[in-house]
């Protein structure tokens, strides 16, 4: 079963889910260098289009929401780094 995507409706397939920023980036770029190589036949280029259309579009969740989590990190008084709620953000 597929996961649905926060962007979109399309799903995303449960393999790319699971995988990590560093490893779906690992296989974009895999798939940029095959299409960009031009040995590819059309309709394999297609389907690594697709592919590569859905890690994308991974990646840029999981930046996102590293994005996040970040904002949310403040440093108090002491210099010290402290994690606040997204509603005490202003």
């Amino acid at each position: 079963m597929a996961k649905q995507t926060d962007t979109d409706n399309e799903a995303v397939p449960e393999d790319v889910a699971a995988m990590s920023f560093e490893a779906a980036m690992a296989e974009l770029e895999a798939i940029v260098q095959d299409l960009e190589g031009g040995q590819v036949d059309l309709d394999a280029s297609i389907a690594l289009y697709s592919r590569g259309a859905v890690l994308k579009r991974h990646c840029e969740a999981k930046l996102n929401a590293a994005s996040e989590q970040v904002e949310k990190i403040i440093a108090d008084d002491a210099g010290q780094a402290q994690a606040v709620e997204a509603a005490d953000i202003q």
